[in-house]
């Protein structure tokens, strides 16, 4: 059984000891620093101490439906100073393994996405082919002549080889038509995350697993998910940022992904907030998924260490 993780909120010793163990941290976004629109107490100037002490801050989120830019653009606008190039999102790290490591031959090069406009634009940056995505025609209610042209193949892209799935805020049956048609006939299955929800607005709502369900069901086999927990793109940020594994810390909410990305990654620590997801009960249970080593009430109490 997994050790018990250390509390630090309010322990002025144990965060110092705890930041001075790292030289960058991982940090997740929705639930860590924000819930929606509402940016948690202390984490501009938390951010701004660990940078002075010389330490890599790195946003790495799950949520697909924003490309780096759009996430940039978000923490200037709460106040968060950050560049471009300190953000990885699990959008960023779709199109990176499609273009760099999937390498799908033309023309049979396209995607088909299930998701927003932040898969769209990383896709952009990549050069990669897509349709679907918030392609209004497929934002529609499902027609006799789609069941026919869809059955008989007419008013499938003959060039999708690839089926990418993420948050979709309009998803429906048309477009899940269309994504089995060309799952069956041979797509590679790629999905961003398979968070089954994401923190807003201080509730929860559904996330891109439960976007995927449905196309595992009628496949009967799960995709390859580019988001954490996967190794793969753990993988992409080590290589992009040449970082020390050993030195380097994920902070988090979520067990099944932020911590659970962590520990198989062999970072070398992990702390939780309890601004998101997953509460005390939830690594304290037997079945636990994953076990942090750290924990603190919120990202904000790390301050203490500055006083």
């Amino acid at each position: 059984m997994a050790q018990p993780p250390k509390y630090l909120t309010g322990d002025s010793a144990a965060i110092n000891d705890f930041i001075d163990k790292f030289d960058v941290f991982l940090i997740d976004c929705d639930g860590v620093l924000w819930s929606g629109d509402h940016l948690f107490e202390g984490v501009v100037e938390t951010l701004e101490w660990l940078r002075s002490k010389g330490k890599r801050t790195v946003f790495v989120t799950n949520n697909s439906t924003k490309s780096r830019a759009e996430y940039l653009q978000k923490l200037k606008k709460l106040g968060i100073p950050g560049d471009v190039e300190e953000i990885f999102g699990s959008s960023y790290s779709a199109a990176i393994y499609i273009s760099r490591i999937l390498k799908l031959p033309a023309p049979k090069n396209k995607v088909f996405v299930l998701g927003e406009a932040g898969i769209e634009n990383e896709l952009r940056t990549e050069n990669i082919p897509f349709i679907g995505g918030t392609d209004r025609n497929f934002r529609r209610e499902i027609t006799p002549d789609d069941f026919q042209g869809i059955a008989d193949g007419s008013l499938l892209d003959p060039d999708v080889g690839c089926v990418l799935a993420g948050l979709d805020f309009h998803i429906n049956y048309l477009k899940l038509s269309h994504a089995y048609q060309y799952l069956r006939r041979g797509a590679v299955f790629l999905a961003t995350n398979l968070d089954s929800t994401f923190p807003m607005n201080h509730n929860f709502f559904p996330g891109a697993g439960s976007v995927v369900v449905p196309l595992t069901n009628m496949i009967g086999k799960q995709p390859v998910a580019l988001g954490k927990p996967s190794q793969a793109m753990l993988d992409a940020i080590e290589g992009k940022f040449q970082l020390d594994r050993g030195r380097t810390c994920m902070i988090g909410d979520r067990l099944n992904t932020d911590i659970k990305f962590g520990i198989e990654g062999k970072l070398g620590g992990t702390l939780a907030v309890l601004t998101g997801v997953n509460k005390k009960e939830d690594w304290e249970a037997e079945d636990a998924v994953a076990v942090p080593g750290y924990y603190v009430d919120k990202l904000g109490d790390l301050l203490a260490g500055a006083q």
